[in-house]
Order: C-alpha cells, then sequence, then structure tokens
C-alpha cells in the first residue's frame, strides 16, 4: 500500500548527497534519511543512485544496511541513463568527501 503525502516537502537527492550518506560521515544526511519524516518526500533517479554506487570503492566504509534503508524511504524515478566514467567519479567523490 502507498501512502500519497500532501503538501510535504519533496527533496531530490542527487548522487553527491547519495555517497555521502553511504560512505561519509555526515551526520544531516544520516538523519533525514534514517529518520525519515512523513512531512518530507525524498526522490531521486536510477542515474543518480547509479553514480553514486559506482563511486564507492573496496577501502570505503559502505554499509549494506544503509543502502537497504535508501531503498526503502526514497522513491526511485526512472530517467536517462549514461555510462560512469572516472572523471565523474572523482569529481562527485570529491564533493560528498570534502
Amino acid at each position: 500500500m502507498k501512502v500519497e503525502i500532501k503538501d510535504a516537502k519533496v527533496i531530490k537527492l542527487n548522487p553527491e548527497f547519495i555517497l555521502k550518506y553511504l560512505i561519509g560521515n555526515d551526520e544531516k544526511a544520516d538523519t533525514l534519511v534514517m529518520c525519515n519524516s512523513s512531512e518530507v518526500k525524498l526522490i531521486t533517479t536510477e542515474q543518480a543512485l547509479y553514480e553514486a554506487l559506482g563511486c564507492i570503492k573496496s577501502y570505503d566504509d559502505f554499509k549494506l544496511n544503509k543502502l537497504v534503508k535508501l531503498l526503502e524511504v526514497v522513491e526511485v524515478q526512472a530517467g536517462e541513463k549514461a555510462i560512469l566514467k572516472e572523471e565523474r567519479v572523482e569529481e562527485l567523490r570529491g564533493k560528498a568527501l570534502k
């Protein structure tokens, strides 16, 4: 059963935010996702999720349960897809982990 939230604030998560949430140590990002408010609707695109996951390195402190929680509370919308290149990986990691 899907509940539609009226007058909710919609927040679109970009790849930098998703990466920061998944492997960073950002209390605001953790709180936004983990304490999912009924007054806030979180959305992202397949491309943003793909880019964030593609930026995770083997040495990162990645916790699978954080990805599961993200998928539980964020609406993932379809959209155009592009191949993730190393330049984009470095750009996103630079922004997310500064």
